[in-house]
């Protein structure tokens, strides 16, 4: 897969997640935000048996059966996975959508900094400006202001550390182990058996709630889970975190566009600005910079049978 093609991937993901706000809101009004996360990643984990038990027969065909440990990485990105979206869940229940979908975006920052503390990487020069650009548009684009600060800011802040460690860590797993699909599995069962075992411990739970709230579940489980988060585990393959952090902004800006083509919702010139300096670092990242910069894809074809001769999604 060629890095424009990730890149594209990314961009669909982006716009399903910036769909599925509204869902999230409505979802947490008939669930609590373990059951609702552990129910969605069950729907979502069952869209993709088939296809994860296919692509597994057939790396044990081509190469050595997974060893135990090396399959652990997909359980820790399934846990920091559930743990985002919890807190995020949590947050999202006293805090307003447009400082939700704010503060979500302050994993873009942190992604390059944590490839710098923890891999040794310093990102390109041009990625700092640019996500600090992206960040700021994605100020803009919620309105140019924040709605106070309360409880559920706090939730959300907290969360956007663990979506950061996923975006880092997500490819490092697939580049190794290989199998995106089956990474994508395992990461969606490890998050919703964790999610829903606490769910059925410390919420409550009647059939007339999945009546009442079915169409959240199936709207979050088959776009956001089944589609949009696979597609970032086999994107991510093929693109650097920081240019993934970027790209995946744009969940932002979608979920504006989203507003305002289907609920007829109008954006105020300073919101237009804030998604067009979206849209422009997005662009910008694309270009064909020499090869220190930011958009070279980084080496994420090896497979666990080659890196096995040297010694992750």
């Amino acid at each position: 897969m060629s890095p424009r093609t990730a890149d594209l991937l990314l961009l669909t993901a982006a716009a399903i997640w910036g769909s599925t706000f509204v869902a999230q809101k409505e979802g947490m009004d008939h669930f609590g935000p373990f059951l609702y996360t552990g129910l969605r990643f069950f729907l979502g984990l069952s869209l993709l048996v088939p296809l994860a038990l296919r692509q597994w027969h057939t790396y044990r065909r081509r190469h050595a059966t997974p060893t135990p440990r090396q399959l652990w990485p997909i359980a820790g990105l399934g846990l920091l996975l559930g743990t985002g979206i919890v807190l995020q869940q949590i947050g999202i229940v006293s805090t307003t959508v447009s400082n939700a979908g704010f503060l979500t975006a302050l994993y873009i920052p942190l992604v390059p900094i944590l490839a710098w503390l923890l891999d040794g990487n310093r990102p390109h020069w041009l990625v700092f400006p640019l996500t600090l650009l992206t960040f700021f548009g994605t100020f803009l684009l919620a309105g140019g202001q924040f709605d106070g600060f309360n409880r559920g800011d706090g939730w959300v802040i907290l969360s956007s550390l663990f979506w950061a460690l996923h975006v880092h860590f997500v490819g490092h797993v697939v580049a190794r182990l290989g199998m995106p699909i089956v990474i994508a599995f395992g990461q969606y069962l490890v998050c919703a058996v964790l999610t829903t075992a606490l769910g059925l411990l410390f919420e409550p739970f009647d059939l007339a709630a999945l009546q009442a709230g079915w169409l959240t579940i199936a709207y979050g489980g088959i776009l956001s889970v089944g589609i949009g988060f696979t597609l970032q585990v086999i994107a991510q393959r093929h693109t650097r975190p920081s240019e993934a952090a970027i790209i995946l902004s744009s969940e932002v800006l979608f979920a504006a566009l989203g507003g305002v083509l289907y609920f007829g919702e109008r954006l105020t010139p300073l919101q237009w600005l804030g998604g067009l300096l979206i849209f422009v670092s997005i662009v910008l990242i694309q270009l064909p910079w020499p090869k220190r910069a930011i958009a070279a894809a980084p080496q994420h074809g090896t497979t666990l049978c080659a890196s096995q001769k040297e010694e992750r999604s």
